[in-house]
C-alpha cells in the first residue's frame, strides 16, 4: 500500500467517525427534546470539534515525528 493511499484511507475514516459524531449528538439532541435547527446545530458543531480535533492530533503528530521523507 503506497503513502498517498494510506492517507486517503485515513482521511476517509477520520471524516466517517467525524459523521458518526455528529449523527449521534444529533440524534440525542432530539431525544433530550430539541427542536430540529437546534438538533442541527448540534450536530454540526460535533462534526466540526471532532474534524478539528483530528487535525489537531494530526498536526502534533506530524511535528513529533518528523516529515519521513
Amino acid at each position: 500500500m503506497t503513502r498517498t493511499t494510506s492517507v486517503l484511507l485515513a482521511a476517509a475514516v477520520v471524516v466517517i467517525l467525524a459523521l458518526l459524531t455528529a449523527a449521534v449528538a444529533g440524534k440525542l439532541a432530539r431525544l433530550q427534546g430539541a427542536d430540529y435547527p437546534a438538533a442541527l446545530s448540534r450536530a454540526a458543531a460535533a462534526f466540526a470539534a471532532a474534524l478539528t480535533l483530528s487535525t489537531v492530533l494530526a498536526t502534533c503528530l506530524a511535528g513529533l515525528l518528523g516529515s519521513g521523507a
